[in-house]
């Protein structure tokens, strides 16, 4: 729905035509909520109406390649959230189909559109901190992770949901592509469902090398608890660059009983409010004006790859070199 409300109003030169959700009433109250008078129970319904021009999809993982490939087919450009598949060889399928029948293909990674990180790479890209040495990045999220992703088989683990995001980042801020890495994982907070998911993780380190040299740490935590953690530190040869804030908003309360405290942020969705219409814009954007997407098909393709490397090495408790 973040999407949804951001083409329904806040995009120029786009408006939201209809709605699909295989249940019923979430489809009706969507449509409704949207003002909206088409919503389908079958999105190939939808992508049959002429008035559809392009796809947003927001499906679990697992069924991104189906419906990006019909959307491709049907000659529909596609916005699809990460992480874009499985597996990168059903991230080819989706390529090669959207070439093919020569549409556009977006990737959901909208911190390349956040403020503070485009700050970043700006400063970066300037040699504000000399020759980027290592990067440091994390996802911790608050939430009880939903049954579904608790099984790899179609979660890829918290590497794809939460770390998907590290991985994508860390590439762009090197410029590079992630040649060894080496993954540990474990299970801590959920043990519950240890016997039944033996396989899953829900914290998980990842350190590794790039092309050019770079060094890299990403770390996902599932059900912290304490708020939405989401922070990069750059480290340069000759200074460092923090990106990412913890403090819900800029109000921070002292006292002499408690000392200083201020909320955290709770959510993605309010830390990467912004971020998602920025993201949702460019897609237009690059559709009107005829121009490559912000992160390509081949962004999301090496991030599921990485995730694969990572799962590898967790599960072999070795190096793995791509």
């Amino acid at each position: 729905m973040i999407h949804a409300l951001n083409y329904s109003n806040k995009v120029p030169g786009a408006r939201m035509v209809a709605v699909a959700d295989v249940v019923e009433e979430a489809a009706r109250s969507a449509a409704a909520k949207l003002g909206v008078s088409c919503w389908y129970t079958d999105y190939k319904e939808a992508l049959n109406n002429p008035a559809v021009d392009a796809v947003v999809v927001v499906s679990p993982t697992d069924l991104h390649r189906g419906i990006v490939i019909d959307s491709a087919n049907a000659g529909k450009h596609v916005f699809c959230e990460k992480p874009m598949a499985m597996n990168s060889m059903e991230c080819r399928d989706m390529i090669d189909a959207c070439e093919k029948n020569g549409v556009k293909l977006q990737i959901g990674f909208m911190r390349r559109h956040d403020q503070s990180f485009r700050q970043a790479k700006k400063l970066l890209d300037e040699g504000a901190i000399g020759d980027l040495v290592m990067i440091r990045s994390c996802t911790r999220g608050p939430s009880k992770p939903q049954p579904w992703m608790y099984d790899l088989k179609k979660s890829n683990g918290i590497l794809a949901e939460l770390n998907s995001h590290d991985i994508d980042s860390t590439r762009w801020f090197a410029g590079s592509e992630i040649v060894s890495l080496y993954a540990v994982a474990g299970n801590f907070r959920n043990r519950e469902v240890a016997d039944q998911y033996p396989d899953y993780y829900d914290s998980v380190v990842m350190n590794g090398t790039f092309k050019n040299g770079v060094q890299f740490s990403i770390n996902g935590e599932a059900y912290v608890q304490y708020g939405y953690d989401a922070q990069v530190e750059l480290v340069g040869t000759k200074g460092v660059l923090h990106v990412g804030r913890t403090d819900e908003n800029f109000v921070k309360c002292t006292t002499a009983e408690s000392g200083t405290c201020a909320p955290f942020v709770k959510s993605w969705r309010t830390l990467f409010i912004e971020a998602y219409l920025t993201e949702d814009i460019a897609f237009v954007e690059s559709i009107r004006n005829d121009t490559p997407t912000a992160v390509t098909g081949h962004d999301g393709m090496m991030a599921v790859r990485i995730v694969e490397a990572g799962n590898e090495s967790i599960t072999r408790d070795s190096i793995v070199r791509l």
